[in-house]
């Protein structure tokens, strides 16, 4: 039988002991525990009396540690900023601020380690059952993010964990600019800055008016192979990362990011980018990628600055102009090909190449007359509080799909 409400941080501490993971073992040895497992569980009053400061205490802690691990990342409601960035891990460079950030996640995994392990010896203690139990809890079970042990399980090596953990640190990282520069974040107050339907820029300039790094004015960022626009993401991160960490220092962060993530920047955005958020945000991601069909036009936008024109932007800002452009370079190519002063092997290219983006020119003018300016003639208005998986599929073949999109909410 469980004591009232005003022991509950006493009855959680009690629950995340190993007496009770026995305990569990013995009354129902299957995957799924019922409310009438935990009731008899054998909670002893007696027992404890004398012990509950100490147990606060320890709970109280561990509470705060886990907590403060669960809000570093962008997916908690009370993210305020990337870690990476606050003021007491922030070096020169991008390699000395991640080595700070790592040395500080294994100092709060060393205490969670201490508090759980402490919690259970009270509790063993307690109970009398120092002779059959033992306090040590394995690495790979300390649930905090921070530990790789935890996140990433024990079978590879210790070297193979830190490996995995630099690279989705710096995904974070890459995943944090797109934040800002879509005015959900700002480098120049914490938390959500718009998060709001239908806000726009005005909204952001309203609480930060003089951005260290400013939004991107229309809410549509291209994601594309080359520098065909000046807001392209690539460009836009690059810039970021200036701002962030110095002109000084640019070469040796971006050698230090595209080292962990295995590929260059640009290859990053257009490959990994999306699954990657998508993943973030179990299949509801806040960030939507336009598409062409072969995947040769992509612009993101933020789904809380939608707005009923934000397609008609796509289709006359970004996409016309990309195939205009994409028709400048096949009539340069065109000419290449025919110049009799340039040598065989730079004829022979310019023919492969042109053939290629006749290819794309065909598939977006098919997209565009079939998918996109439909789309821009309806103005599809949404509403977030339908949520991803009612107001994405508005958009059919505009956006990149998403597999598992029409899977129930957890």
């Amino acid at each position: 039988m469980f004591p009232g409400e005003g022991n509950i941080p006493i009855v959680s501490a009690f629950l995340n002991t190993k007496i009770c993971d026995e305990a569990l073992a013995a009354i129902n040895p299957t995957v799924t525990t019922q409310p009438g497992d935990v009731a008899r569980f054998p909670w002893l009053t007696s027992a404890i009396q004398g012990a509950e400061k100490e147990i606060l205490q320890v709970g109280a802690k561990a509470i705060q540690t886990a907590k403060s691990d669960w809000d570093a990342y962008e997916t908690s409601w009370d993210f305020t900023t990337l870690p990476l960035l606050s003021p007491e891990h922030r070096g020169e460079t991008l390699a000395e601020s991640y080595a700070t950030l790592r040395a500080h996640w294994q100092s709060m995994t060393d205490e969670m380690q201490t508090l759980e392990e402490e919690n259970n010896r009270i509790f063993i203690d307690a109970y009398g059952l120092s002779a059959e139990l033992t306090p040590e809890v394995p690495l790979e079970e300390i649930t905090l993010t921070c530990n790789p042990a935890y996140r990433y399980g024990v079978k590879g090596s210790e070297a193979d964990r830190e490996t995995r953990l630099r690279t989705d640190t710096m995904a974070e990282f890459l995943s944090y600019a797109v934040g800002c520069m879509f005015g959900r974040y700002s480098l120049d107050a914490p938390g959500l800055i718009l998060a709001n339907q239908g806000e726009r820029l005005e909204d952001y300039l309203a609480r930060v008016p003089e951005p260290t790094f400013a939004p991107d004015a229309d809410n549509v960022i291209p994601v594309l192979d080359g520098d065909w626009f000046p807001d392209d993401i690539t460009e836009r991160f690059r810039l970021f990362l200036r701002v962030t960490f110095g002109e000084a220092h640019f070469r040796e962060n971006l050698r230090y990011i595209e080292d962990a993530l295995g590929k260059d920047i640009r290859k990053y955005f257009t490959k990994d980018f999306y699954a990657d958020h998508v993943k973030r945000y179990k299949k509801r991601p806040i960030y939507w990628m336009f598409s062409s069909p072969k995947g040769t036009f992509n612009a993101l936008i933020y789904m809380h600055r939608y707005r009923g024109d934000t397609v008609s932007v796509i289709l006359n800002d970004y996409l016309r102009e990309f195939i205009s452009k994409l028709e400048s370079e096949r009539g340069r190519l065109e000419k290449l090909s025919d110049d009799p002063s340039a040598s065989q092997g730079q004829r022979t290219k310019a023919l492969k190449d042109m053939a290629i983006i006749v290819k794309h020119i065909d598939e977006l003018n098919e997209w565009e007359r079939d998918v996109v300016f439909p789309l821009a003639q309806a103005k599809i208005e949404i509403d977030l509080d339908d949520g991803v998986k009612a107001n994405y599929p508005k958009f059919g073949a505009a956006l990149k799909k998403i597999p598992g999109l029409e899977a129930k909410d957890d």
